[in-house]
């Protein structure tokens, strides 16, 4: 396989991209979006920690392309599709992006083609609606005429120890044959690979891996109010459990879920559940915990702001961190955002401040909010501090001065850099 194509160039498509062009793989990357093809070809990086010299690197070196013309996929061995899969408005399953994508590339695709899904979904997409969509639009037979796999991302921004390279791939094909074609293909750029029996085996493993971090964010977001009530610091709780070597592994409380993975991917077995009879009570349970968290936070604030003698109505309060982790440009169900959205409509004048997201993009879920921007420092003119997001740069502030109350929903703040008005929620 000398010869790619990458369908999608976000925080899956391009780091993968890459990989492949720095092993000498050519690789076409295509989007819709032409800001980022065109970024791409002038060697500029639009994600945070993917290297701009890196994207020159391989742009010069003939090993990465990019383009919006999905037809070029004509010349391409393997195609690999890395596209979203969020939930629509009534929390079910939007295959739109994965469906719309085989239909256009299903008339130019090759003979004897490989293609790829590695979209977050639920067991049966691909050997299901994807084949369907295929086979319809190319004439050609899955497993036959060309070789059809399932192989979940697993991206964790913002970790430096995480690489493209050394994170174990789960591969899964319709076929042995077609399993066999993707091990050819990914062992071209991934050192260690992980075969599964199917696509819809691959499909769950991804689910169970992002429903375990749910359920236990959950759990520890219940016993954070739990202990709470009872004066106990939460934080100091899993530090002390986390030295057990064996039978607990930690997660951490928050204001809520963000990412595109956690707060959106257990809805897909849950709904898909449903065809089979099956009811998902445990993850359903997890979701109504980690959906309420931005709630208990509201109600924190109240709280701070009482103490003060002020209400939430005209109180100014600034929100720090925007992104939904630590340390990255990534806002995708930021719950920042329903923090943003609630307090607003409680009378709250909301400013946020985040060094990774200067400007609000447009997003679908919160077109409102497109184009607000960071306010440009950290400062006590405001009524009320909140920190959503453990960005480095609010870990290392000194808000010891600060005549305001400080919320904090990450445990950010050492002891000897708190304001004496200091809240964790």
């Amino acid at each position: 396989m000398n010869h790619i194509a990458i369908i999608g160039l976000g925080y899956v498509g391009l780091p993968l991209a890459l990989q492949f062009a720095r092993r000498g793989v050519k690789v076409l990357g295509l989007d819709i979006d032409v800001k980022k093809t065109e970024a791409i070809l002038a060697g500029k990086s639009y994600i945070k920690h993917v290297s701009a010299d890196d994207i020159s690197t391989q742009v010069q070196s003939g090993n990465l392309y990019a383009s919006t013309d999905f037809s070029k996929v004509s010349d391409a061995d393997a195609i690999i599709l890395c596209v979203p899969t969020p939930l629509n408005h009534f929390r079910e399953p939007d295959l739109s992006y994965v469906l719309d994508t085989g239909r256009v590339l299903a008339p130019y695709f090759k003979q004897g083609a490989l293609i790829v899904l590695e979209s977050t979904t639920y067991p049966g997409t691909t050997d299901g609606e994807l084949l369907e969509v295929l086979e319809k639009g190319s004439s050609k037979k899955a497993g036959v005429d060309f070789h059809l796999a399932f192989s979940p991302e697993r991206e964790d921004p913002g970790n430096p120890d995480s690489k493209v390279a050394s994170i174990p791939k789960v591969v899964g094909g319709l076929t042995p044959s077609c399993l066999e074609k993707a091990i050819q293909l990914y062992s071209m750029a991934i050192d260690k690979l992980v075969p599964v029996s199917s696509c819809r085996v691959a499909e769950a493993t991804k689910l169970l891996e992002n429903i375990f971090r749910s359920v236990n964010i959950a759990l520890v977001n219940e016993l954070k109010i739990v202990y709470g009530a009872m004066g106990i610091d939460i934080w100091e709780v899993i530090e002390a459990a986390k030295t057990k070597p064996f039978g607990f592994m930690p997660f951490y409380p928050g204001p809520g879920l963000g990412g595109h993975c956690i707060p959106i991917d257990p809805f897909y077995l849950t709904w898909k559940a449903r065809e089979y009879g099956q009811h998902t009570r445990f993850i359903e349970l997890a979701g109504e915990i980690n959906t309420s968290m931005p709630d208990h936070v509201v109600n924190v604030v109240f709280k701070a702001l009482n103490a003060e003698g002020k209400s939430v109505k005209d109180s100014r309060i600034l929100i720090l961190g925007l992104a939904y982790k630590a340390n990255v440009d990534d806002d995708r169900e930021s719950p920042t955002y329903q923090l943003i959205e609630k307090l607003e409509a409680l009378g709250a004048k909301v400013a946020y401040h985040d060094p990774y997201v200067p400007v609000i993009p447009m997003t679908r879920e919160h077109a409102k909010y497109a184009g607000r921007k960071s306010v440009e420092s950290v400062t006590d003119s405001h009524d009320l501090i909140l920190i959503s997001t453990g960005h480095d740069e609010y870990k290392t502030h000194d808000f010891s001065a600060f005549g305001i109350p400080l919320v904090d929903t990450r445990n950010a703040i050492s002891i000897k850099k708190r304001p004496a008005s200091y809240y964790q929620a």
